[in-house]
């Protein structure tokens, strides 16, 4: 007997002949996820992966969680494909939880899975056997077929496995498996967002930060580093590029109309991040906009800020609330450093009053009042690459 943890996947099951693809980048996201964890072993059989050789379990389920593709997880017994072992196993997990539960009554349910056909007991014959002999040696116990205090799970494949204990997981699909983007990413609540979410659908990211120094402080530059550190315990890893922007600011901010500084801010970040994306071989920018958010999120300010660029921009948030992105930055774990009091570029030339219903020949007009393309050369020579 040793103890495994057990893997489950999801929407990979539906891939058709692309599944071995699905499931050998999973497999090598399960291991780069455990690759701090000495020693760990990571194998997989019958449609399910399995952890062994493990010391810090706690570890290792938290490091699981997070990674895309997998939809639960569950500690387990592994046990040779013998029902007296079976048998001898279940009382020591019922032994442990009414200790660890401290309850003078506990309902339960047996339900098991026969994946081998060749063991001589039927699933039903083996929820019957095992729940009777469970039955006969604990009397606090009682059956509940419907709404089981605990829920004994057994499978019969290549061993038997035994677990009471199925742990949600991130779900979604490996990271790798859909393309990579790039994802703008500044030091506010809703980038990071913005950014988990497309990753779970298993898109490699890159990120982009603009660092307007010395408005914007070397605090501020290390805020969004780890705020991409953070990201990559979903991700795997990720190339951070942060982008001098001060220049490009200043020239907005001396030669264009002031009420269209936000507007035009926006563009030269798009086209920055359009020019980074063909490098690294992206096909599309993210970034964490919502509908009516802030002056340059208006209808009108999200087309005249598409115009800037001819790759497709995915903008997730599109439609929450900003309660609902809170919330979700609560829950991957990017909140507490999002929210940092420490300044980024869009907080700087920031107009008193910004258009809110820009006109695209307007600002294209505002535009030819700059050397665009040689600022963007410039910011772009001068890019700090940072690899997570």
């Amino acid at each position: 007997m040793e103890k495994v943890i057990l893997i489950r996947y999801g929407e990979i099951h539906l891939k058709g002949r692309n599944r071995p693809f699905f499931e050998k980048r999973l497999l090598n996201n399960i291991k780069k996820a455990l690759q701090d964890i000495p020693d760990v072993k990571v194998t997989r059989a019958q449609g399910r992966y399995y952890v062994e050789n493990y010391a810090d379990e706690k570890a290792v389920i938290q490091a699981l969680t997070r990674v895309f593709g997998i939809v639960s997880i569950s500690p387990a017994y592994k046990i040779e494909k013998d029902f007296e072992l079976l048998t001898e196993y279940s009382k020591k997990s019922i032994e442990h939880l009414l200790f660890d539960l401290q309850k003078e009554e506990l309902t339960f349910k047996v339900e098991s899975r026969r994946a081998d056909k060749r063991f001589p007991m039927d699933s039903m014959e083996i929820n019957r056997e095992l729940g009777a002999r469970l039955l006969k040696a604990f009397p606090q116990l009682k059956v509940d077929v419907h709404k089981p205090e605990v829920l004994l799970n057994v499978e019969i494949r290549e061993f038997c496995y035994l677990y009471h204990q199925s742990i949600p997981c991130a779900g979604g699909m490996p990271v790798g498996t859909n393309g990579k983007a790039v994802l703008l990413l500044s030091g506010g609540i809703d980038s990071p967002v913005a950014g988990w979410m497309i990753a779970k659908r298993g898109v490699e990211l890159t990120a982009v930060h603009y660092h307007s120094f010395p408005y914007t402080s070397d605090r501020s530059k290390e805020k969004v580093i780890d705020l991409a550190g953070i990201l990559t315990r979903y991700t795997g890893s990720m190339r951070l590029h942060i982008v001098p922007f001060t220049r490009i600011q200043q020239e907005l901010y001396e030669n264009c109309p002031d009420e269209q500084l936000t507007i035009l801010m926006r563009r030269f970040m798009m086209k920055i991040a359009e020019e980074i994306a063909r490098r690294e071989g992206a096909a599309a920018l993210i970034t964490g906009e919502s509908i009516g958010q802030v002056a340059s999120q208006t209808l009108e300010g999200l087309v005249v800020t598409n115009h800037a660029v001819s790759i497709p921009v995915f903008r997730p948030l599109i439609g929450f609330d900003k309660i609902d992105i809170m919330n979700l930055a609560q829950t991957i774990g990017t909140y507490e450093t999002s929210i940092l009091p420490y300044e980024d570029c869009c907080t700087v030339f920031t107009p008193r009053h910004p258009v809110t219903h820009p006109r695209l020949d307007k600002i294209l007009k505002s535009e030819m009042l700059i050397n665009g393309d040689e600022l963007i050369q410039e910011a772009l020579d001068n890019t700090e690459l940072v690899e997570l």
